[in-house]
């Protein structure tokens, strides 16, 4: 088994409300953790090396989602930028 680190330095996001960002983050964490325990991945991860910068690009969320989703749902834009 392959212990993997991903260290988020920082994190810009547009149009979130301040008082929304722990739970962006919660979000986020949590669906990373979840995409990156999937089979295969970590060695998908351990064969990139290191990445100084990922660009997700755009991320369509819903207006009515809540904090903790749109953090979900950037998890999996930064998902779909690691299998290109």
């Amino acid at each position: 088994m392959r212990r993997v680190i991903v260290t988020i330095d920082r994190l810009t996001l547009k149009g979130v409300r301040y008082e929304d960002r722990h739970a962006v983050a919660q979000g986020l964490q949590e669906q990373l953790t979840a995409l990156f325990a999937e089979p295969g991945m970590a060695e998908r991860l351990v064969s990139m090396g290191d990445v100084p910068r990922l660009r997700a690009g755009s991320v369509s969320v819903p207006a009515e989602a809540s904090a903790r989703q749109t953090g979900a749902d950037v998890a999996d834009g930064i998902g779909k930028g690691l299998m290109r």
